[in-house]
Parts: structure tokens; sequence; C-alpha cells
């Protein structure tokens, strides 16, 4: 007889339930959230009749956390449920709207008894790999804070200070996030402060923060913007402006100290990983943008049974919404964000490095389609030869690749 698990969690405590294939209720009971409640959930599930060889399956709405990590470990199927997906299940079952934590573990082990083939077990990713997830999400969520506060010193710079961004865009290499200008807006955070800074505390300032090259001509250029004449805030108020972007450019800093940490540290993980090879071996992809695509699509190759799986869950495929004589292709809305975000910095970069994947593009734009719908279309295009060189072990081949595309000369 088939036995079923579900857990409704929560941060204190998680309501577990058993259920046979008839959908009785074997065991229903709410546990801590600590190493005593996983060992009795444990022995709930041995008196229920689990056994390594026969292991009951259990349905959660989380695939990450260390309740999940230590049911892992056991060796038993894991199924991280949708939460809209046992939203809708709930109002199938009940619709009153009555719900409570025990009813939800019943429901999800109910899910796992009527509808398992419709659901996909965790995936079994090594350690390595999910060490990687962890960092290269965190180092992406810190270029993403890093971009977000340096928008918002754009944005309050031009209130009181907009020399200072044709300033700093003017260094050679330019933005607002290199250490040198950091160095110098904190330095001279107002422009009253900015035009008394001598050509010697400047070449200073520019060596503190790393500058080697271009210095004196760094130099000249950032004192003739700030001695340019230039409208000004009341005193007191561009002070106070002043203070403010001090604070900011402090938590800037410490962002891009963040992203130089997690980019060093995703790297030489993503270095130690066998798929890294053959990931860094198509083109557009390098260490940190493959760290970020080996995160999301994991290495438990048994995950997408093909292709076309892959290239759904990254966005890459369309959906067809067909009703009446109306059919209407559309690009996919649900997907992993993140890997669509490894797509589109892939595929312009592969664009400009690769002769097949730029004709391919042509192609599809001289079809009809819109700069992104070709993008996407190379993507899962990409996607598609990636599948195979992972589950053949080989490299990517240009020729193969894009039969007939042409090649770059020697």
């Amino acid at each position: 007889m088939d036995r079923f698990c579900g857990i409704d969690w929560a941060d204190d405590h998680h309501d577990i339930a058993i259920i046979d294939d008839t959908g009785a209720v074997l065991v229903k009971e709410r546990v801590a959230n600590d190493a005593g409640g996983f060992a009795r959930q444990i022995q709930m599930l041995a008196d229920a009749g689990d056994t390594a060889e026969d292991p009951i399956p259990v349905a959660i709405e989380t695939d990450r956390g260390l309740w999940v990590t230590a049911l892992r470990a056991t060796g038993r199927p894991i199924y991280a449920i949708n939460p809209l997906s046992a939203s809708r299940y709930r109002s199938q079952r009940t619709v009153s709207g009555a719900k409570s934590d025990a009813a939800d573990a019943v429901m999800l082990a109910s899910i796992l008894r009527l509808d398992r083939s419709s659901h996909r077990p965790i995936p079994d990713d090594t350690d390595l790999a999910r060490a990687i997830k962890v960092l290269a999400r965190a180092q992406q969520d810190a270029v993403w804070a890093r971009t977000a506060l340096g928008n918002q010193i754009r944005s309050l710079l031009k209130d009181y200070f907009p020399a200072a961004l044709t300033a700093y865009d003017a260094l050679s290499g330019g933005g607002i996030t290199r250490a040198d200008a950091r160095m110098i807006l904190a330095a001279a955070p107002t422009p009253g402060a900015a035009a008394k800074l001598t050509p010697v505390k400047l070449r200073a300032l520019l060596r503190k923060a790393g500058r080697q090259r271009n210095v004196d001509a760094d130099t000249a250029r950032l004192r003739e913007v700030f001695r340019t004449s230039q409208l000004r805030q009341p005193e007191l108020v561009e002070h106070a402006m002043g203070i403010q972007l001090r604070t900011l450019v402090q938590r800037l800093d410490a962002a891009c100290a963040a992203v130089e940490a997690l980019t060093a540290a995703t790297t030489e993980h993503f270095e130690r990983h066998p798929d890294s090879e053959i990931i860094t071996s198509f083109p557009g992809l390098a260490a940190v943008s493959g760290a970020r695509l080996l995160a999301e699509i994991g290495d438990d190759r048994t995950r997408f049974a093909d292709a076309r799986g892959l290239k759904a869950y990254a966005g890459a495929s369309p959906v067809t919404r067909a009703s009446g004589k109306r059919t209407v292709v559309m690009h996919r809305q649900i997907k992993n964000n993140r890997l669509a975000s490894v797509g589109s910095f892939w595929t312009l970069v592969a664009i400009q490095s690769s002769p097949g994947a730029r004709e391919h593009f042509d192609r599809r734009r001289t079809a009809g389609d819109w700069s992104r719908q070709a993008q996407r279309h190379l993507f899962g295009k990409l996607l598609g030869q990636l599948h195979t060189c992972l589950r053949t072990r080989q490299a990517y081949d240009e020729l193969r690749a894009f039969p007939g595309a042409p090649v770059l000369a020697a």
C-alpha cells in the first residue's frame, strides 16, 4: 500500500500528515522546527511503513531551508509544490475558503496521491552545484544592489551637483561606481567642496583609489569641470544633500566590495565544477555568467528529460493559447527570471562573438521577429546545444551548432 506525506511548514513549527492510497489519514501531527521535531517526523514515516527500499515521498511548499536539506540527506523523493498550484488545488477541495495548517498538510499529501506525475522531485544536485547556486545568486543580488545605489546617487546629483556626473562619466573608464569616482565624491560631496580641490589633492585621491594611468589628464579634466560656473542650491540645502550623498557613497563602497568578494568566490567554486569547461566553451559565457547559468539549471542531468523542458524553464519557448477559432502565440511569463536574465546577456555577447549566432539572429529578424523575439529564439537554440553538450560531455562546436553559417578567418 502506497503512503504519501505532506508538510505545511512555518518558521517555528511544521504540520505533518501521512495518508494512504485511498486518501485516509494515517497520522497527523505538529512538530517543532528543530532537531527533535525532525527526528519525530522520521519516526512517523517509519511507523507508517517507510523503508530505504520504498521511501515515502514528501510534498512541501519550498525547495530550500534546513528542513528540506535534512530530508534530502535521507534519500527520499521530495516534491516542492508551487504555492500557486497548492492554492488552486485547495480551492477545488474547499469552496468555502476555510483553511488550516493541518488541512494543508493533508492537501499536499493528496496532491502526490492524485497528481504525482505532474510534479517533479527536487533535483539531486551535488553539494558543489548547490554552493555555486548560493554564491552566484548572492553575487547577482550584490550587482543589482550596486546598480540601484548608483542610480540613487545619480538621481541625487542631478538635484544639486549635475557637474559631478559630467566629471565622473568623463573619467578614463567612466562611471560613478568606480573606486576613484567614489573616493572623490566622499572627499568633496558638494559643488563648493569640489571647486576647492587642488590639482595635488585630486592627483592624490586618484592614486589612492588605485589609478595608475591618465592621472594628469583626468586631474585637469576634473578641475576644469568643478571650477565651471553652475547652478547651486541654497548653501544649507546643498550641505544637507552632501551629507546624504556621503552616506550613499559609503553604502556603495560596501556594495562594490561585496560584488568583488562574491565574484571571486563564485569564480573559484565554478572553475572547480566539472561542467565549467563545457559551459564556458559556449560563445558569450564566462566564469560569472556560466556560474549563474549552472546555479539555475543545476547538475542533476535527469532534471530535464529533454531540451524542451529546459527551454520552457528558462522562458525561451513560447506559449500557445488556443480557444475556438483564435490562436495566440506569446512569450512565456512564468519562468526562472534569473536564468532568463542570463539569457539576455548571453545572447547579446554571443551575437558579437559567434558568426553562427549572428547569422541566426539576423535571419530571425529578417523573418519578422522583433529584436527580443529573435534573442529568445537564439537563447532557445543555445540552450538546446548546451543540453546536448552537457549530456554527451562535449565542448561547444560552432560548425555543429550552426551548420552552414559563416566562420571567422583564422
